[in-house]
């Protein structure tokens, strides 16, 4: 189980004693198979602040990967897992420049550190007092943010735009259900009707029940991140889809559900390509191919097909088109040498992992397989896949 802060934790963690014992564990391996002798060892030299000092070096340490900067900061564990990635709240960021924003939902301050850079004022508040105290720590030499103990469905503030993030957990599982976040999506838009407002959500929410908005997914480094909610005021005009793609080198592509969507209907072409889950997530897959040249495979499967691969994208090559029998299958991946072998499905229910161990790729060739529904006939696609260009 996490450690429970307090808040004289975090009083004696941003001392000048605190960060001199920080320096010292952050010495030690802390590995899951040290962690039991090297917390004893920071028990004998620091008695009872022993479970605070690792806890927060840990956690710095997997920051590391999520936040930049944050080498000095303090978090909860649960704090840390629902924190945006500084890349994707530099870009959220940067849609709301010169304004003056409220963070109904500070937590420990990631989405304030992007938001002060680019705006004149900040607000952050929270009803939890010991992340308030972690966010203060966190964002001590940034002068134009203020933090409250305050009730995201409480208005508190003149701020031109309130943004929040809702907890998604409800009885401690994962929810998609809007009125079961924290606090529960409809009461959050109705308290703040009339204002700007940008909510982060799960990619897994349903859309069309906020057709007022404008619904962004975006993924980092291939993985989808976050939906936002963005209210019409803050919305491009015309615009009720987006899909944001982000790279950690800074590069980003963004698509629109006001970009054309007609593609012609192809048997397959040279190539499947699988585009970025933002993309599929926010119904932009028709949107994609058209910009890209692309078809589909089928008109309710999200694979695509082509004859050239978008620049900086995967592309699988297409070798053979095969029906779905595993006997035909073994014997052709046996017969080309099949070794590690990747199973990408969509429209049928398979399970790869399952499927692989009953094909028994033994070989030292690597091959994609395909496998979706075009029409009603379950079909696989052969594939090779070369390097992204």
């Amino acid at each position: 189980m996490a450690y429970r802060f307090t808040r004289a934790d975090i009083a004696y963690l941003g001392g000048a004693a605190g960060r001199a014992a920080l320096a010292e564990v952050d010495r030690l391996t802390l590995s899951t198979a040290s962690l039991l002798g090297d917390l004893e060892r920071v028990r004998r030299e620091h008695g009872d602040r022993a479970a605070a000092l690792v806890e927060t070096v840990r956690l710095r340490r997997r920051a590391a990967a999520k936040l930049a900067g944050a080498q000095g900061w303090l978090f909860t564990d649960e704090a840390l897992q629902q924190a945006t990635p500084s890349v994707v709240a530099e870009h959220r960021a940067r849609r709301l420049a010169g304004r003056t924003v409220h963070d109904l939902t500070c937590s420990v301050g990631a989405e304030l550190v992007a938001l002060h850079r680019v705006c004149p004022a900040v607000i952050g508040s929270d009803l939890d007092e010991v992340r308030l105290a972690m966010a203060a720590h966190n964002l001590a030499d940034a002068r134009n943010v203020l933090l409250a103990k305050a009730d995201a469905l409480v208005p508190c503030s003149t701020a031109t735009v309130v943004i929040a993030d809702p907890a998604r957990r409800a009885d401690g599982r994962r929810t998609h259900d809007p009125a079961k976040l924290q606090p529960p999506l409809p009461d959050l838009l109705d308290a703040y009707r009339g204002r700007d407002i940008a909510v982060k959500c799960a990619p897994g929410l349903d859309f069309a029940q906020f057709a007022e908005c404008e619904a962004e997914v975006v993924s980092l480094d291939g993985a989808v991140r976050e939906a936002c909610l963005w209210s019409a005021g803050l919305a491009e005009p015309g615009v009720t889809r987006r899909a944001t793609v982000l790279r950690s080198d800074g590069s980003s592509r963004t698509l629109t559900d006001a970009a054309p969507d007609e593609i012609p209907e192809r048997a397959p072409g040279e190539w499947i390509i699988d585009p970025d889950g933002a993309v599929v997530r926010a119904g932009l897959v028709r949107h994609y191919a058209a910009e890209n040249g692309l078809w589909q495979l089928d008109p309710r499967i999200a694979y695509l097909t082509g004859d050239r691969v978008p620049d900086g994208v995967r592309g699988l090559r297409i070798l053979d088109r095969l029906d779905l029998r595993e006997k035909t299958l073994r014997a052709e991946l046996r017969r080309r040498d099949c070794g590690p072998l990747e199973i990408l499905t969509r429209g049928v229910d398979l399970d790869p992992d399952a499927l692989r161990a009953r094909l028994k790729p033994r070989g030292a060739v690597s091959f994609s397989l395909v496998i979706t529904r075009i029409g009603r006939n379950p079909t696989v696609f052969l594939c090779e896949t070369p390097p992204v260009r």
